[in-house]
């Protein structure tokens, strides 16, 4: 037990910010979560001074805008290039571990370019990152459902552009979820390109709610594959709980994912 440090997205259980901030990390901490992973509908500013009075890491917040409209243009390299630049110092001065990155939408921008694109914008912060302690982290998302046109939706996709940029603080964000609906074979994909694997987030699939038996992952397996590869970041949970005891859904995900 204990192999997998865990986090929790804000938002879903924070009822729409109804929960004093303190009383969700203080809740969270008794269960055994050790990371806060985006901050929903609280303020940064206020997550990262209250997350560490409870023994918790903020461990992912977003490194730029926006998901649609990201470093595939290369018309976009100048804005993110400042918006990371500035995140990244912020990320070091409060122990962030994890900046989140997107390419964009295709738009009719082929798999290749926009991967050659997204790795030259990358470069561009890439050696910051690395004096600064941060990774930056491009997510996986689905395109077939939540994200329509979405272009890093693949994981060979993303390892060739990792290998492109060349940092090891340059990675992905392997959304459990995302990935379960575009490919599968998660464990596999776990156990060839997990090095490459610097955050994870999860969620049942279908519906991305619940990691309950009412959902097709079984989380256990897959947290031993990631624990087995001697990962040593968070796994964050960001499903949308399903019934009103939202306290209940977050204590359950912990337990299935404590291997």
């Amino acid at each position: 037990m204990g192999r997998i440090n865990q986090a929790f997205t804000c938002g879903p259980f924070a009822q729409g910010g109804k929960v004093p901030m303190a009383e969700l990390f203080a809740t969270a901490a008794a269960i055994g979560f050790k990371g806060v992973d985006l901050s929903g509908p609280y303020d940064i500013n206020e997550v990262v001074v209250e997350a560490p009075k409870h023994g918790l890491q903020v461990v992912a917040i977003g490194g730029h805008q926006s998901l649609r409209d990201g470093l595939n243009k290369l018309d976009n390299h100048d804005r993110i290039e400042a918006e990371l630049r500035e995140k990244i110092a912020f990320a070091a001065d409060h122990n962030v571990r994890n900046l989140i990155c997107f390419p964009g939408n295709r738009n009719g921008l082929d798999d290749y370019r926009g991967l050659l694109n997204t790795a030259e914008g990358l470069k561009r912060v890439a050696e910051l990152a690395e004096q600064k302690g941060v990774n930056l982290v491009v997510e996986l998302l689905n395109s077939k459902v939540n994200h329509p046109d979405y272009q890093a939706d693949r994981t060979l996709w993303g390892v060739v552009m990792c290998e492109l940029v060349g940092s090891p603080r340059v990675g992905l964000l392997y959304d459990i979820y995302h990935m379960q609906i575009m490919e599968g074979d998660l464990i596999r994909n776990i156990r060839d390109w997990g090095k490459y694997f610097l955050h994870y987030h999860t969620a049942g699939n279908p519906g991305r709610n619940d990691l309950d038996d009412q959902q097709e992952i079984y989380y256990p397996a897959v947290m031993r594959a990631i624990a087995d590869t001697g990962y040593d970041g968070f796994v964050g949970h960001e499903f949308s709980p399903k019934g009103e005891d939202k306290i209940a859904s977050l204590r359950q995900a912990f337990e299935v994912c404590d291997i």
